[in-house]
């Protein structure tokens, strides 16, 4: 009897520690994601406690979509960063999130094309040749922002001296460098936190950080949701936006299926995942928060600590919900001056752009075929040189542009013999 209630004591005991573990190590996840997952609404002028509540829903979506297999956490996509503060500008936050939520559909659309042809009838639908040179729009188009920022900059006002600024964003810029390329373990994987943490410490020598919005903010408050409205012209706008994303995720929940040793593509299959991310990028949008996309951050992460366990992302989903309802947290997160954001911007912005290079180099794209070089040059040129197309009151142009003409080419022009 006494070893039977021994047996049964250690068996409760282990219970606790076990949940305590896994809340750890969501925890840690969360702090792997944080810097990307904030530095998206900073640059858009989103809500940033609205992003975190939105990267904790988006995940619980995700995570009953797929039935709990899938060890990921979706937060904030940088393929938005630019149509988001376009559509801000020119429509609003609410026209906005309602662009942002019908883009949410592209995903499931895509779910249901997986669903029937697999991922081979998405790449005939949207091969490399296509996405390659819209990924690389995303982030060369980006590029004078990030350098106006870095030289202080706040759209066209200088808010910041030119000399002030350079010795804030460069060290910014090189913390960065250092930390992704130096770095080791879990470091590696956290160089735009790194990066925040120093060029922050930075702006507090200089005195340019204002702390007046932290000293009026409430302790507990629910975030400021923002309800979405629909004009048809950002949904125009934003709705092609989605496919880069929308592939990339492909590639995520390869590498995830690499590092588990389970194939995530067949179970639970990628038509669930896609539909998780769609109704994750949608639900987001509702609360006035930035598209979410699977990290690849997260991915590391897991790689390094071989905690396989999809409960670990749903303690971090429910970490990130529980930061948003701080109303000081929040505040304090908004503080963050525009120069250090520049700093990192201008690594972050590039390196997407590297990434669309990667998927033509990957997937062998032969760029000596004039079809492909057709394709990819004048994506390229409309996206960077800034063709636009008006159509009465709507303007097509920019990323969207970019996606539809990469997209009516590869289905127009003649394949090579």
């Amino acid at each position: 009897m006494q070893a039977n209630s021994s047996a049964s004591s250690d068996v409760g005991d282990s219970v606790p520690t076990a949940t305590w573990r896994q809340a750890l190590a969501g925890s840690q996840m969360l702090f792997v994601a944080f810097g990307a997952l904030v530095l998206v609404p900073l640059l858009t002028g989103l809500n940033v406690s609205v992003a975190l509540f939105t990267a904790g829903i988006g995940t619980l979506i995700f995570q009953f979509v797929t039935k709990g297999q899938v060890p990921v956490f979706l937060a904030s996509s940088f393929a938005f960063i630019a149509p988001i503060s376009y559509g801000v500008a020119e429509w609003g936050i609410a026209d906005t999130m309602g662009g942002l939520m019908v883009a949410g559909m592209v995903y499931m659309l895509l779910s249901q094309v997986a669903r029937v042809g697999g991922v081979e009838a998405i790449n005939r639908v949207l091969p490399p040749v296509v996405v390659g040179p819209v990924i690389m729009v995303i982030g060369l188009s980006l590029a004078p922002v990030a350098v106006s920022m870095a030289l202080g900059y706040q759209g066209d006002t200088q808010v910041v001296p030119t000399a002030t600024a350079l010795t804030i964003a460069l060290p910014t810029l090189l913390t960065a460098l250092l930390v992704a390329i130096c770095g080791r373990g879990m470091l590696r994987l956290l160089p735009i936190l790194c990066a925040i943490v120093v060029g922050y410490s930075l702006s507090l020598a200089f005195g340019i950080v204002d702390f007046n919005p932290v000293v009026n903010a409430a302790w507990f408050a629910l975030p400021d949701f923002t309800a979405p409205s629909f004009n048809w012209q950002a949904i125009l706008f934003l709705l092609p936006v989605a496919i880069a994303p929308a592939v990339e995720h492909i590639g995520d929940m390869v590498a995830i299926s690499n590092v588990t040793g389970k194939n995530y593509v067949k179970k639970p299959g990628l038509h669930r995942t896609l539909m998780g991310d769609g109704l994750a990028t949608s639900a987001a949008a509702a609360f006035g928060g930035p598209p979410n996309t699977t990290y690849s951050e997260v991915t590391g992460a897991v790689m390094l600590t071989k905690n396989y366990d999809p409960k670990v992302m749903t303690w971090g989903a429910l970490f990130a919900i529980s930061l948003a309802m701080i109303g000081k947290f929040g505040a304090l997160l908004m503080t963050v001056p525009t120069v250090v954001m520049g700093g990192i911007m201008i690594l972050l912005f590039g390196s997407i752009a590297a990434v669309g290079m990667n998927t033509l180099v990957k997937h062998q794209v032969d760029m000596t075929d004039s079809r492909n070089l057709v394709i990819v040059a004048v994506t390229l040129v409309f996206g960077i040189g800034g063709m636009a197309f008006p159509f009465g009151d709507f303007v097509l142009e920019g990323i969207a542009l970019c996606a539809i003409t990469a997209i009516l080419l590869n289905l127009v022009l003649p394949k090579s013999r």
